[in-house]
């Protein structure tokens, strides 16, 4: 196998997380008497440039096909974070009536939304059907399809010349990130910006954050390696911020090389300088990574094991993806968690992939008094935990796997 940036033959592994099936492939009750498919989730790291990608994986085409349920305005934190972004942009860049701004990956208009509000011209870019309909519902323009090089090309064609493109939590899910990239540079217009948000591959390893690793995802970045893919492509990061969200993501402005109009921010060579003091490149720094998932799995599955020798009852809130990695790396089933409970009812009354975990509302919560609740999308927890306050009334506590299995104390 090559990476996929610069071609270099890869030959160290990262982490191997055995089999699984995808894990936004959620099943019907009938589909559980059917064959489910599960692909290799390992992954490498390139020597050269240090990209950190999966081996093999399943074509976009089949993970964003009608089984892909994420709809991302289901996270009121994620709305917020969202809504603070699009006011913030507006200020910063000046966008107005007169702007256009593209986001790619715009799933269920979740952002866009409080361009529209502002007046502001906008058009998504989304593959999964589902998610388009519903942005379309809200009013949003989009167009279903993937984004790269010929559908830049194409826009361009018709004379679209986007201020601001924006991609939060789609660098990761590119399967050819040199078509995608350039496709960034021939869209933009000459003075524009574009705004990336995606997980931090150091906060990933620091953190023992495995569970976000999925097929969907096929890269896995250090700001080391996406500023010399950017720059490759003739694309500048002139600044950069450390957010909380995913766990800790970066957030990186680009702009043409050739655009002399926005000064480079001095947090793009301090992160730069952080990195290399913490040898992200070199290859002994993403070592023993395999280890400490390995630590996590053992320890979640002594505690499920003897909670339910002891007649505790376990339940998951969540049904997010990197759930669904976490417990088919520990091959957890239904006899160890009874159920897991999530707000979107497109995922209710479904099965999780691989686990067969029943999706169920709510309301199951107060009918079964579970003893136990393991949080399954860690990086929200503070949103849960205040949603689900009132089962402290029966003794109920808060468990979270990453990046300890751990109960959250008061």
């Amino acid at each position: 196998m090559k990476c996929r940036f610069c071609g270099n033959e890869l030959t160290f592994e990262f982490i191997n997380l055995e089999n699984s099936p995808p894990s936004n492939s959620f099943l019907t009750e009938e589909e559980l008497n059917q064959p489910e498919i599960f692909y290799p989730l390992k992954l490498f790291v390139c020597d050269k440039c240090f990209l950190i990608q999966i081996d093999e994986y399943k074509k976009s085409s089949e993970i964003f096909d009608e089984k892909y349920i994420y709809f991302s305005s289901f996270s009121k934190s994620w709305l917020n974070h969202s809504k603070n972004y699009v006011e913030m942009i507006i200020n910063r860049f000046n966008l107005n009536k007169s702007s256009l701004v593209i986001e790619i990956a715009s799933n269920d208009g979740y952002l866009l939304q409080y361009f529209k509000k502002n007046k502001i011209p906008n058009l998504g870019i989304e593959p999964a059907s589902k998610t388009a309909l519903v942005a379309r519902e809200k009013g949003i323009d989009v167009i279903e399809d993937y984004f790269g090089i010929v559908l830049a090309q194409k826009l361009k064609s018709e004379d679209i010349n986007p201020d601001l493109i924006i991609g939060n939590n789609i660098l990761a899910h590119v399967p050819d990130i040199n078509d995608f990239v350039k496709g960034l540079k021939i869209l933009l217009n000459r003075k524009g910006v574009i705004t990336m948000e995606f997980p931090h591959i150091m906060n990933l390893i620091e953190l023992n954050q495995f569970d976000t690793i999925y097929h969907e995802h096929f890269s896995y970045f250090s700001f080391l390696t996406v500023n010399d893919i950017f720059k490759f492509h003739g694309l500048q990061i002139f600044d950069i911020e450390r957010i909380p969200t995913h766990g800790g993501s970066l957030r990186i402005y680009v702009k043409h090389k050739e655009d002399d109009s926005k000064k480079i921010i001095g947090r793009v060579k301090e992160l730069l300088g952080l990195e290399i003091s913490k040898s992200m490149n070199k290859l002994y720094f993403y070592k023993e990574f395999q280890d400490k998932a390995n630590e996590i799995k053992y320890n979640l599955l002594d505690f499920l094991i003897s909670n339910k020798k002891k007649g505790k009852k376990v339940i998951a809130y969540g049904a997010a993806a990197k759930g669904n990695t976490l417990l088919n790396f520990c091959g957890i089933k239904r006899d160890l968690i009874e159920f897991v409970v999530d707000l979107s009812p497109f995922k209710q009354k479904k099965y999780l992939p691989g686990s067969h975990i029943p999706v169920v509302d709510e309301s199951k919560i107060t009918e079964l008094k579970p003893d136990f609740i393991l949080i399954l999308p860690w990086n929200i927890k503070d949103e849960i935990i205040k949603q689900l306050e009132y089962v402290k009334k029966w003794g109920c506590k808060f468990i979270l796997p990453i990046p300890t299995v751990r109960e959250i104390k008061d």
